[in-house]
């Protein structure tokens, strides 16, 4: 009870037979108050049961925070009052959204999803689309609520801020080299960003099964795939946060601001549970699509793909006030893409470069490496044209450009084309490979001067 309430003082000439009325004046809830003897000593007892509602004192709301009061204010409070009535975020109605506010292309696409999946009725999925919001308990009324919007809206973030997925490609945690974002549906987002990795962010090593070339990526996409769906069932939306993405060279790092269920632990989390999904119509509505195969398993599906890949089981973190999950590269996987010592010394120093990786790219790349190349290293903050790279680099002809610069460069395998299977395509663009992002950073770190 608050410290400045008439109830905290004995010294009051309340009398007993009144504090039950004062109890429900001013906090409107039902107490039993008795007298009792302690030690010689008459203590007022009052007896409070738990309240299936949420209970204020004069408009505000406290807990009990060890041996503190705190007051609960803005998105906590909207999350205690929705628990205490049974009821998730997603699942609350907005005034002003509409089906006109859908997406007819969305809803379409989710049709035929559910059609794949069995898991929708067909009839249902040949009616209308005000039906099949219905269906999937979307509707309150004649109110839609915060999940129609996330699901299946134009325009998600003008209901909620923060709807989207921010990817980043990071050389040390400091040094962020290209970024995108990637906003729409949910759905949409998982699927454009899944792209966006394969295409833009993730490296595969090369091997050979006989005559045959084998590309294999870094990382399970199967258990990255599952951790994005997570994230996007799971986040608490009311942060109006972004997902974030963090892509090295040798690990990801997904972020969100996912809470775990009241009373759960990181050891709970890792072990047989049941599924308590944060956002439940999300979930619902991503389970009826086919894109998880039944709720509470994907932290095993993750394990289970990783182990499939040989890479290192992922890394569960809850104190960054949110769930943060890591993947690393497998050791022999990084080795055949970036060099053993490279490898060796990114796992066992994630963002940072030592001596080691200095040594290797020193002795393997910079007896090669000219003035000029290690300038277009520099120079290449992110996929660039050649004429792009050209003007940052202050140069005016382009044969010097290509003669001194970039054919060295490529042939190093310290920069690599956006569309290797075009090389005059007008849209043709230029990046770093994982072993230039190592030379850079030595570069910056004043080991290699250009």
């Amino acid at each position: 009870m608050p410290n400045n309430s008439p109830l905290s003082t004995l010294n009051s000439p309340l009398k007993l037979e009144e504090i039950p009325n004062k109890v429900r004046d001013v906090l409107g809830i039902m107490v039993a108050v008795n007298l009792v003897s302690e030690d010689g000593k008459e203590l007022v007892e009052i007896r409070v049961d738990p309240y299936p509602s949420p209970v204020s004192y004069k408009g505000e709301y406290h807990y009990r925070s060890g041996s503190t009061k705190q007051e609960l204010k803005g998105a906590a409070l909207s999350r205690f009052l929705l628990r205490k009535q049974g009821l998730h975020w997603d699942g609350v109605p907005i005034p002003r959204l509409t089906l006109g506010d859908c997406n007819p292309s969305a809803l379409q696409w989710f049709r035929d999803k559910a059609a794949k999946s069995g898991r929708v009725d067909e009839q249902v999925l040949a009616d209308s689309d005000a039906a099949l919001l219905t269906s999937l308990q979307l509707e309150d009324g004649e109110l839609l609520k915060r999940a129609t919007t996330l699901l299946f809206g134009k325009d998600p973030e003008r209901f909620v801020p923060g709807a989207f997925i921010k990817l980043g490609f990071f050389i040390t945690d400091d040094d962020l080299r290209y970024q995108d974002e990637i906003h729409g549906d949910l759905f949409s987002q998982v699927e454009k960003t899944l792209d966006t990795l394969r295409a833009k962010y993730l490296k595969a090593y090369i091997s050979y099964d006989g005559l045959q070339r084998v590309e294999t990526f870094l990382f399970p996409m199967p258990a990255l795939r599952e951790a994005l769906l997570n994230a996007v069932m799971h986040k608490d939306y009311s942060s109006g946060i972004p997902i974030q993405i963090s892509v090295y060279a040798h690990q990801i790092v997904l972020w969100n601001t996912g809470q775990l269920p009241e009373r759960w632990t990181l050891e709970k989390l890792m072990g047989k549970h049941p599924s308590h999904p944060f956002n439940p119509l999300l979930a619902s509505a991503f389970f009826r699509a086919g894109y998880v195969e039944s709720w509470g398993r994907g932290i095993e599906k993750m394990r289970r793909e990783c182990a499939n890949h040989d890479a290192p089981a992922p890394i569960f973190d809850t104190g960054m006030s949110g769930l943060m999950l890591t993947f690393k590269a497998n050791r022999v996987h990084l080795a055949a893409a970036l060099g053993e010592k490279s490898a060796s010394a990114l796992l066992n120093s994630p963002g940072e470069v030592t001596g080691e990786v200095t040594g290797e790219v020193t002795g393997e790349v910079a007896g090669e490496v000219a003035g000029e190349v290690a300038k277009l290293l520099l120079a290449c903050r992110r996929p660039m044209s050649r004429r792009e790279l050209r003007e940052a680099l202050l140069l005016k002809g382009d044969d010097n450009f290509r003669r001194l610069y970039l054919l060295p460069a490529l042939e190093a395998g310290l920069i690599e084309m956006t569309i290797p299977e075009k090389p005059n395509s007008r849209l043709q663009k230029y990046r770093l490979t994982d072993k230039g992002n190592v030379l850079l950073t030595v570069l910056r770190k004043g080991k290699i001067r250009p």
